[in-house]
């Protein structure tokens, strides 16, 4: 690499302007390539999430447990962590690379080794299955990262949130769509014995989901392949014109060279606070989200006995799309309103107050259960409080992908920042499942806190996430000032 001539580096006192209070005009989004985008946001979370609803299930059947309900949390907890270390691996080389040939080569290649480990998961019989195709879908999978940075690229300061808004809204619908289909297609022979009869479906009774989320994706790969354009702007195909003609020698040359030379400055010029503050946050955002989503299922189904409702896999699948669906309508008609009204800093800081509420509906449940001796009326009325709490909480996602993207101190280093970010995100990721799980089932089998010790912890974590949220800017910088 090239660094005898770095790119002056942005002062870290740049001017910041808010972007609620500009009287600039909002551009509109531009729909077509927004839509695209959100079909490829929409067709992953519906093949992560489709296999929550059965996957301590398939421990328990896998035998790998001894017959020890407990200890479930752990081995979920192991499969789903090493799919963040395969994509700590190799989340940021995909995002540099999508800086230097461009942003719809990576997306095809994402989808695709999402499509066959999603095949291989359903088709594993053994734990080690099991991990090998969680970790390659990490290994071939850098599109998350790369589909915020396009975001990042067909919006500007006027319609930021509102195309941010887009992705948890795709993210809730995929959570949605997804546990339904894991939860209603798992063991089909089961459910319709008459038409799965074929011993294939006993011998891989978990198949099923998984090719009917591959089907999904295999739509957003040809979608992607002959619909969406590239956002790149030293990969654009320039339109033939006489303007364009007469500078493919000149102006335009020099520019796609100093483009090109930006987006390979070195990581290390972009380690300032103005871009670490808010990657941080979302490590730790990312940190307790993953966290909850774990525990979410494994307190489900967990017995009754110790601590857990209990839910069966289509129950857990229903419970769980409930939660998503209304997240995203939520997320739709509201969030870039309330962005506009307190200010993405102020919301951000509100949004994840709501964790801890949302943690300690987890032991009063255990609590009611242990009392009444049965999932009641006051039990369901917990969990619609835990979910919309929850709704709240979520609008971080969409206000701290605002500051990572504004914090870019220009577009073409934009997918290194955003794979900084996803990178820190997917490290935390590692750590949480496992975390979180192994702590929950550590706490039921020796009754720390009388089992509650995963909730203390993760309360505390809580608060460090709320200090980190007061060190972001007051206000979103805008790009193009």
């Amino acid at each position: 690499m090239d660094t005898s001539n770095p790119p002056r580096m942005i002062s870290e006192t740049t001017t910041l302007v808010v972007v609620a209070r500009t009287k600039k005009p909002k551009t509109p989004l531009p729909k077509l390539q927004m839509g695209i985008l959100m079909v490829l946001q929409l067709v992953e979370p519906i093949a992560s999430m489709s296999i929550f609803p059965y996957i301590n299930q398939l421990i328990r059947e896998l035998g790998i447990t001894g017959g020890d309900d407990a200890a479930v949390g752990y081995y979920a907890g192991i499969i789903e962590s090493l799919f963040f270390v395969a994509q700590t691996l190799t989340m940021l080389r995909w995002s540099r690379l999508s800086d230097r040939i461009g942003r719809k080569p990576v997306l095809l290649v994402g989808l695709s080794g999402t499509c066959i480990s999603i095949l291989c998961f359903g088709l594993s019989t053994t734990f080690w299955g099991l991990v090998v195709s969680r970790c390659m879908c990490g290994v071939l999978n850098g599109n998350v990262s790369v589909m915020k940075t396009m975001v990042g690229e067909l919006t500007d300061s006027t319609n930021m949130a509102q195309g941010f808004a887009l992705i948890p809204i795709m993210w809730c619908i995929g959570g949605f769509i997804g546990p339904l289909i894991g939860g209603t297609l798992a063991r089909p022979q089961d459910s319709w014995p008459g038409l799965f009869a074929n011993p294939f479906w006993s011998k891989y009774p978990y198949f099923l989901p998984c090719v009917v989320s591959a089907s999904g994706i295999i739509v957003g790969f040809f979608v992607l392949l002959f619909f969406l354009e590239e956002t790149l702007s030293t990969k654009r195909r320039p339109k033939l014109t006489a303007t364009t003609l007469g500078n493919s020698n000149g102006v335009d040359s020099n520019n796609r060279e100093d483009l090109s030379q930006t987006s390979n400055m070195p990581l290390q010029s972009l380690l300032t606070p103005t871009i670490v503050i808010p990657i941080a946050n979302y490590a730790m955002l990312a940190l307790l989200d993953i966290a909850l989503m774990a525990l979410l299922p494994l307190f489900f189904s967990t017995p009754t006995y110790l601590g857990g409702l209990g839910f069966t896999p289509s129950r857990i699948g229903m419970w769980m799309a409930m939660f998503a669906i209304s997240d995203g309508i939520f997320q739709a008609l509201f969030f870039a309103k309330i962005v506009d009204w307190v200010g993405p800093k102020r919301l951000f800081c509100v949004s994840v107050s709501c964790f801890t509420p949302v943690v300690l509906m987890f032991p009063i449940m255990s609590w009611l259960v242990h009392t009444r001796g049965m999932v009641d009326h006051a039990i369901v009325f917990t969990l619609v409080s835990q979910l919309a709490l929850t709704i709240i909480w979520d609008m971080a996602f969409g206000t701290v992908f605002m500051f990572i993207t504004a914090s870019a101190p220009t577009k073409n280093v934009l997918g290194t920042i955003n794979g900084l970010g996803q990178t820190s995100a997917s490290m935390a990721r590692v750590i949480g499942p496992a975390f979180a799980t192994s702590l929950f089932a550590l706490s039921k089998e020796h009754n720390i806190l009388n089992g509650n010790a995963v909730y203390v912890v993760l309360i505390l974590l809580a608060g460090i996430l709320r200090w980190l949220g007061s060190q972001l800017p007051d206000e979103i910088q805008d790009r193009d000032e």
